[in-house]
């Protein structure tokens, strides 16, 4: 981490929010980076390719990340827009790894 990193609390000016913005977005990639390994397992695990999309499950990280969010009073249905994008991006990736695996 940024040895000039600051909590957005301790923050006291500009210099020291984007500091923390962009060591954020690198943690925020380290953590996308470790989601996309478990779907590169779920590729390698599951055995047919037609439960890859799985609607109720996406359904249910969606509405987790909904209520999440409006817990710590964030944006809660954009931050639901967000998580959409992110499950079918995830899906998507996961349908071409389970294809590679099995090429």
């Amino acid at each position: 981490m940024d040895d000039q990193f600051k909590l957005p609390e301790d923050c006291t000016d500009m210099r020291e929010v984007r500091i923390g913005v962009d060591t954020t977005d690198r943690q925020l990639m380290e953590l996308l980076d470790r989601r996309f390994g478990y779907m590169r397992a779920a590729a390698r695990i599951k055995t047919d390719r037609s439960v890859v999309r799985d609607e109720a499950r996406k359904a249910e990280v969606i509405g987790n990340a909904r209520s999440d969010a409006a817990q710590r009073a964030l944006p809660a249905e954009k931050i639901a827009e967000i998580w959409e994008l992110l499950v079918e991006t995830s899906i998507a990736y996961e349908l071409e790894e389970w294809d590679g695996i099995r090429a």
